[in-house]
This record gives C-alpha cells, sequence and structure tokens, in this order.
C-alpha cells in the first residue's frame, strides 16, 4: 500500500449513474476504512480539527475505525455531530479538516470525510443510538427549521437536558437536506431519515406543516406556550433572479423549485404523481453546488445538460468533486458566458437563451477576477428549459412577525457569530438565515453556537 495516496472510493460508472437517481459513491467497506485510517499520522497538534467546524476529535475517532472499533469511533464523533453520514457525504472536506492534514503536504490527504461516513453508515446498520441525556431541566426551547442548522442546535440542547421542539414549515422534516441535494448524493430513507431519527431518540419532538409567522409566531411561543428561548435555523429559501427580459416565460425554474419538486416531492419517481416539465434541453444558469446538483439532476430526467456561467473554470464556486461528476456524466459548461435574454414561443414557452461572451478583469470584493462584458459576442443557445441557481436568501416572513427582531440590508437576521444572540431577548439565530446561503457544515456550526449561547441564557436567567 502506498501510504502517500489515498485508498480509493467505488463509484458508479458514469454511463450508468447518468440514468438514474442512486447514490454516486459507494463508499468504503471495512477493510479499506482500517487501511485509509491506518495512513494517519496521529499529530500531536492535529491541524484537521481546526479545519472542522464542529470540532469532531478526528483524530481520535480515526485511531479507533484503525483499530476496529467502530462502535467507539461513533461515540466520539456523536461527542460533536448529529448528522455524521450526511457531513462524510456533502462537506467541503477538502478545503477545511483534510486541507489541514498534515498527511497532505507531501502526498494526500486522509480520507476524513469517507472515514467518516463509513463510521455513519456502520452505525446505521448496528442500531447504534446516541447517548440522551439522564437528567432533564424541564424547560422549553424551540427550533425553528429542521435542516442542518436547527437538528444541530435541537440535539445539542436535548443532550444538555432541554426540552426541545422542532417546527418545520414543509411536509417533511429535514430541509435542505430533504429538499435541496439530490438523492444520488444525499439518499433521504437510507441516509437523511434515520439521521433524524437519531435526533427525536434524544428526546426531540418534530412537528411538521407548521410556518412560524403564519401558524404562530414566535412572540406567542414565549409569551403563550411557555418555550424560555427560540432558536431561528430556518435558512435561506428565497431565490434570486437576473430580471433579464423572458424570465418570467413558462419553463424557466429557480432551482429551490427545481430540485425540491425533484427531491421532496419526488418528481423523478414514476410511482409518484409530481411531475415536473424536465425539458429536453436544459440550461443551468450559475456555478454552485446548487447548480451542479440542478444539472444533474436535469440529466438524469434525460435532458442535454448546459451550465452557463460568468466565469472562468478556475472561479467555479462548486466543490472539485461536484464539477468532475458532473462532466464525467455529460454536462456541457459554458464557461466566460452570461445570458442576457431568454427567448419565448407565441405561447410564453421557453425557445432559447441569448448568452454573451465574457472576459475576466480587475479582482472584486470576493477576490475573484471580475468577468466583463465583449461587445458584439452574442449568440443564441437552443433551450426549452432554464433553471437560474443564483443564490437564495431568507424569506422575511419570521423577521416581520417578531417584535424587536433586526436583519440586515441582505434581510438576513442579526445575530452575534459566537452565541447567536439576536437583538430580541431569548432569541437567537444561525446558519442561512444569518448568513445567507452557505454550506450545510457552516449551518451545524452555527446550530452548535446557538445551543450553547441558549444554555448559558438560561442559566443566566435562572440566576438573576
Amino acid at each position: 500500500m502506498d501510504m502517500l495516496k489515498k485508498v480509493p472510493v467505488r463509484e458508479q460508472d458514469a454511463k450508468a449513474r447518468a440514468t438514474n437517481f442512486e447514490e454516486v459513491c459507494y463508499g468504503y467497506n471495512q477493510e479499506e476504512a482500517q487501511a485509509e485510517a491506518s495512513r494517519c499520522l496521529k499529530c500531536k497538534k492535529a491541524k484537521c480539527m481546526e479545519g472542522c467546524p464542529v470540532s469532531i476529535d478526528i483524530p481520535r475517532f480515526i485511531q479507533q475505525v484503525e483499530a476496529g472499533d467502530f462502535e467507539e469511533a461513533a461515540n466520539v464523533i456523536a461527542e460533536a455531530s448529529a448528522l455524521p453520514a450526511v457531513c462524510g457525504r456533502v462537506c467541503p472536506q477538502e478545503s477545511q479538516c483534510e486541507g489541514r492534514c498534515i498527511r497532505g503536504v507531501k502526498g494526500e490527504p486522509v480520507s476524513i470525510g469517507k472515514l467518516e461516513r463509513f463510521v455513519a453508515d456502520w452505525s446505521r446498520g448496528h442500531g447504534f443510538v446516541p447517548k440522551a441525556a439522564e437528567v432533564k431541566k424541564g424547560k422549553k426551547v424551540a427550533v425553528i427549521g429542521s435542516g442542518p442548522a436547527g437538528l444541530t442546535c435541537a440535539g445539542d440542547l436535548a443532550k444538555m437536558g432541554y426540552d426541545v421542539t422542532i417546527f418545520e414549515a414543509l411536509h417533511e422534516p429535514g430541509g435542505v437536506l430533504t429538499y435541496g441535494i439530490p438523492e444520488f448524493r444525499l439518499p433521504k430513507e437510507a441516509v437523511v431519515q434515520p439521521e433524524i431519527d437519531n435526533v427525536r431518540k434524544l428526546g426531540v419532538t418534530i412537528e411538521t406543516d407548521v410556518v412560524i409567522g403564519k401558524s404562530v409566531t414566535i412572540d406567542q411561543l414565549m409569551e403563550e406556550e411557555g418555550f424560555e428561548a427560540v432558536f431561528i435555523g430556518s435558512g435561506a429559501g428565497l431565490p434570486k433572479f437576473m430580471g433579464i427580459p423572458g424570465e418570467n416565460a413558462n419553463g424557466v425554474f429557480s432551482a429551490n423549485e427545481y430540485l425540491t419538486r425533484s427531491n421532496l416531492m419526488k418528481a423523478f419517481r414514476d410511482d409518484y404523481d409530481t411531475p415536473i416539465v424536465a425539458g429536453k434541453k436544459v440550461a443551468v444558469v450559475g456555478g454552485g453546488n446548487v447548480a451542479m446538483d440542478a444539472a444533474r439532476t436535469a440529466l438524469r430526467l434525460g435532458a442535454d445538460v448546459h451550465i452557463v456561467y460568468r466565469r472562468s473554470e478556475a472561479e467555479l464556486p462548486a466543490r472539485v468533486e461536484e464539477v468532475h461528476h458532473a462532466k464525467e456524466e455529460g454536462v456541457v459548461f459554458n464557461l466566460l458566458t452570461n445570458p442576457v435574454e431568454i427567448l419565448t414561443d407565441d405561447k410564453g414557452w421557453v425557445k432559447g437563451m441569448v448568452v454573451r461572451k465574457m472576459e475576466l478583469g480587475e479582482p472584486d470584493d470576493s477576490g475573484r477576477r471580475r468577468p466583463v462584458e465583449i461587445p458584439g459576442s452574442d449568440y443564441t443557445i437552443d433551450v426549452d428549459t432554464v433553471i437560474m441557481s443564483l443564490g437564495t436568501s431568507p424569506n422575511p416572513l419570521i423577521s416581520s412577525t417578531t417584535k424587536g427582531l433586526e436583519t440586515n440590508r441582505r434581510k438576513c437576521i442579526v445575530a452575534e457569530a459566537e452565541n447567536g444572540q439576536t437583538t430580541r431577548e431569548g432569541v437567537f439565530a444561525g446558519g442561512d438565515a444569518v448568513t445567507g446561503a452557505a454550506t450545510v457544515i457552516l449551518a451545524m456550526e452555527a446550530g452548535k453556537h446557538g445551543a450553547k449561547g441558549i444554555d448559558e441564557y438560561l442559566k443566566k436567567k435562572d440566576l438573576a
């Protein structure tokens, strides 16, 4: 075994997987996981932990994997994370834990994410249940949203002994894990639901079909229903558009809607009566992970798919792995290209998209070189469906129905980074509702900070 190289991970063949919604990556088996774990250098000052937003004791769990004690590895991970099977699949490890791995200086870093996934999958198959609180505090806390921030916050609070209820607007819990990330990256029944069930086993109650701000307000939860603190982890589900001509045509979707129809409403399955206008020639506008998810979903629904992105490949915000998988499956990348108009037929349906070539100028505020239009370079792409994947912002419903809750100019809730405290006493917030659209693991980090902040707040309240 070459200790400088990762143990390869088995995947579905690209041509086969482009026609199905089964998981692309198979993960490690026991022998592969132990071999990969043996590559860990067991650093005394483990830089990988510095790169983990939820502070998993990475060297300790990897040592347990190498020794074959997978239950103890699961216990180590459960101390810090309620969603290991999710994180092992969708975290950007290359820029976090694995990006700091010392093994990666002269070779390839340890596959920390794939090892976390192995432990989580082993745990699920062997009935592992995280340890619940032995003593209850008798205090009620409400968590709004059952996405990664809400589930993490609720799980941590439950382990501290609080009586936690999650309120979810949709009919299924999971937030972006359920409606946003496709089945081929994150299986719902096999992976997401068992992780949510483990949060329930900690004592958390989840109420679905409750729209905070309509069904009930935060003020009512605190003033009438006895909740002593609230965590807002409602995400950012309001899609952005470009404002170009033809954008309201039939056949133009936000990536949010397209993915929700496929993932939550099972539009990709013939046995569900929830179809979607899949399109035969699809353009996905954007270059992030959500754009890759939408493009790869459209491909599996039978379309020829183009990614239209105004910068070059070096500036693509999507994970390298997702871009690689999309290319392997047959997605075409129209880079340094920007839409200027969506063309429609006489019935209002998309029949094409006019795009303009771009070149890169000076860096903008993000540090990436700003795309500049090339005059006279317009051409038309033959498409019948356009999916806009330009980011999202928080829905203003919660902030507009809660007294004393401030938002910034981007409509995000104002909250302190270290503990999630908002401008309203007893109300905490974190994740995309505060930062705008970001990653699953950063939402989980915010959920942990929120739980810690609520615990400190309620302890101080008792002493007052």
